[in-house]
């Protein structure tokens, strides 16, 4: 078969076979690299999300899982913490005494670190990384993760808000973890460069993540453009299917080229695309990590949704034939949106009936009034330094 000149759609129906797989035969998952076929054509599934299902066996199990928020807009030091339902949700309060100039540092950007544990196997991801190479770094520190106990690396998209940390994180401590350190991304253009268009008009740059810096610090890249298991417990929706009526904001744009020995080779994408150089950013190879939890179902952290959160979780539903949804987690890229549009998004997630909702990062206050109001009880606010925990009683 001429991988070549697959269609994208073909890609991901045979990325549902190879991804059920790896859903069920690796325990750890970062153990070999899979090889990411060059394909034309970008419009993930086609509009059909069922050709992103994995297998009819289920994804991995997990009893619990910890989602810490390591980097997120803003920070709280008042709200206590509580069990919301059966979440628990533990707050980082102010820093005293002798730690009083050391607090948590809030930016515009996300970071996480998820910690699922199945049996007696505990299984440590970090999850974007923020923007500024301070943030991150000094937070880990301050809530006293470990960061030697990482077991694969994970980037949602190419924005330098969600990697801005990655390489400074390496710089200090890629000497204390695995050896065999695996970064998983969505696809080719995680690494091209990105551009912002401002309401002024003019062009500017909004950073590259430079491949070769990960191979100095002894990285391996994993393309996830098809499902997969990531650590045998955490799986990957791959490329997410635009299936809904959810559209990307137009603000993005994306150079397709090579260009100083960085940037995304831009064979990946289809003529169209190729011939403008810098094109809008349809992001499509950005995925969402998600994990199946025993007895309350499936958590999708989207991290940014630029594919749109309903896209997301309908392909994490797809990916995985779960269809139950414990918690909608991240960024929903709603800020710039008008208000019909955000109702009409909690109107289609509340369709999906969640059981938990927690936005981050670049969802705005609006989603957040509009989703109190439709579904009350479920949206649990988070902050830099809070601790969410599903599963285990």
């Amino acid at each position: 078969m001429d991988l070549e000149n697959l269609s994208r759609r073909d890609v991901l129906r045979l990325g549902a076979l190879a991804g059920g797989v790896l859903l069920t035969g690796s325990l750890m998952g970062c153990d070999s690299e899979p090889a990411a076929a060059k394909v034309t054509g970008h419009q993930p599934g086609s509009g059909d999300a069922t050709a992103l299902r994995v297998s009819d066996s289920a994804p991995p199990v997990v009893d619990r899982l910890a989602i810490t928020v390591v980097v997120d807009n803003y920070y709280d030091a008042i709200t206590k913490s509580a069990k919301v339902g059966t979440v628990d949700v533990a707050r980082s309060g102010l820093a005293l005494g002798n730690d009083l100039p050391r607090q948590l540092k809030s930016e515009w950007g996300l970071g996480l670190h998820l910690q699922s544990t199945r049996a007696d196997e505990t299984r440590t991801y970090l999850l974007d990384y923020g923007l500024s190479p301070t943030a991150g770094l000094e937070n880990l520190d301050f809530l006293k993760l470990d960061v030697g106990a990482v077991d694969a690396l994970i980037l949602s998209h190419g924005h330098y808000d969600h990697f801005g940390g990655l390489l400074p994180l390496l710089t200090r401590h890629r000497e204390r973890m695995r050896p065999d350190l695996t970064l998983y991304v969505g696809g080719e253009d995680t690494f091209c460069y990105r551009y912002r268009v401002p309401d002024s008009g003019d062009r500017q740059f909004y950073g590259v993540l430079d491949r070769r810096a990960l191979k100095r610090a002894n990285v391996r890249v994993a393309m996830a453009e098809t499902p997969m298991a990531i650590g045998g417990q955490a799986f990957t929706t791959g490329a997410i299917a635009r299936a809904s009526f959810e559209t990307v904001q137009p603000a993005a744009q994306v150079e397709l080229g090579l260009r100083d020995g960085a940037g995304c080779d831009s064979s990946h994408f289809s003529p169209e695309e190729r011939a403008g150089q810098v094109v809008p950013d349809k992001f499509w190879y950005e995925h969402a990590t998600c994990f199946n939890v025993k007895d309350r179902g499936l958590v999708v952290i989207s991290s940014c949704g630029h594919a749109g959160i309903v896209n997301t979780v309908k392909a994490a539903q797809a990916v995985s034939g779960v269809e139950k949804v414990h918690a909608v987690v991240g960024g929903f890229h709603l800020l710039p949106s008008p208000e019909p549009y955000v109702a009409q998004t909690v109107d289609a997630l509340k369709a999906l009936n969640p059981d938990y909702i927690i936005p981050m990062h670049c969802t705005g206050r609006m989603f957040a009034r509009l989703a109190e109001a439709a579904m009350p009880g479920r949206l649990i606010p988070s902050a830099t330094g809070t601790r969410f925990t599903f599963g285990a009683a």
